[in-house]
């Protein structure tokens, strides 16, 4: 019988074989398999898609620009306009629901840092908002799953998740100074969060998936217990006090009230009140004995 001599392998063997050929002669499996050895692959600043220092430049020059009225879908499927935000400081970050390891962690550690945040400012001073830029994919249904899997409180923590049309996504990450480029494992991209004051101009850039919460929560500070000139004096004096006496401590991983400024205070008061008694009684026994 004429034909190709096969040898006789164990069949366990032979599917081992199989099952190794069709990794290595399908690179999408091969590239996912790579993927989940490195996760830190997946939207690494330093791919050669994106330029970091490029992407870093573009995204500080949006500091104190002021973005376009843009309108976008919530989780809820109802239409919101970017102003609807105005009247308090304003968290904006960008995320893909496809996303399997940068956007959720950053997600999740944004939400532990609100909760220091809300500890340390109020609960109801600032509101946050994380748009789907896959603009194909980021639908209010994927984005409402995304953000329920991270088990968010949307109306407790002021949080929506917003979806856009491509004129949409292009122009607020425009505005908001953020540029993400298609990769084989999804999208390049920093890991950018943008706080932007009560009237809509952009404030401050804050760069990482895991940053410090110091690092968001002393610029919001700064705009909720900020001098507001319309306040009235007692209101701007409070402020000026919860501004500069709420400090973080990193051990307990929260903010509290610093009332030693308060004891340090009375003390000094009570040392240059002291001081003047005595200058004054000494200057009535001098004039008494002449």
């Amino acid at each position: 019988m004429s034909g190709r001599f096969v040898p006789s392998l164990p069949a366990g063997v032979w599917l081992a074989a199989v099952l190794l050929n069709s990794v290595l002669c399908d690179p999408a499996l091969a590239q996912n398999h790579a993927a989940a050895q490195n996760p830190s692959r997946e939207r690494s600043v330093d791919s050669p898609l994106l330029d970091r220092d490029a992407a870093l430049k573009f995204s500080m020059a949006a500091v104190d620009t002021t973005p376009a009225d843009r309108r976008f879908t919530n989780q809820d499927n109802q239409a919101v306009a970017l102003s609807r935000y105005r009247g308090k400081p304003l968290l904006v970050n960008f995320i893909y629901t496809s996303c399997y390891h940068t956007c959720p962690t950053m997600t999740s550690h944004i939400k532990d840092v609100l909760k220091i945040a809300r500890d340390a400012v109020g609960a109801d001073t600032f509101a946050i908002v994380s748009i789907g830029f896959d603009y194909a994919a980021d639908s209010p249904g994927r984005m409402r799953y995304f953000a329920e899997q991270r088990k968010v409180d949307f109306a407790a923590e002021h949080w929506d998740f917003l979806s856009g049309d491509p004129t949409a996504i292009a122009g607020i990450a425009r505005d908001l100074g953020f540029q993400f480029v298609s990769s084989p494992n999804g999208f390049d991209h920093l890991a950018q969060t943008t706080l932007i004051d009560a009237d809509g101009k952009v404030y401050r850039q804050i760069y990482g998936a895991d940053f410090q919460p110091p690092a968001l929560v002393e610029p919001l500070k700064e705009l909720v217990f900020g001098i507001d000139p319309q306040a009235n004096d007692m209101r701007n004096w409070l402020n000026g006090i919860k501004l500069f006496c709420t400090i973080y401590d990193p051990a307990a991983n929260r903010y509290y009230f610093d009332y030693s400024i308060f004891i340090m205070i009375a003390i000094g008061v009570a040392c240059l009140s002291w001081m003047a008694y005595f200058v004054i009684r000494s200057w009535r026994e001098t004039s008494r004995a002449s």
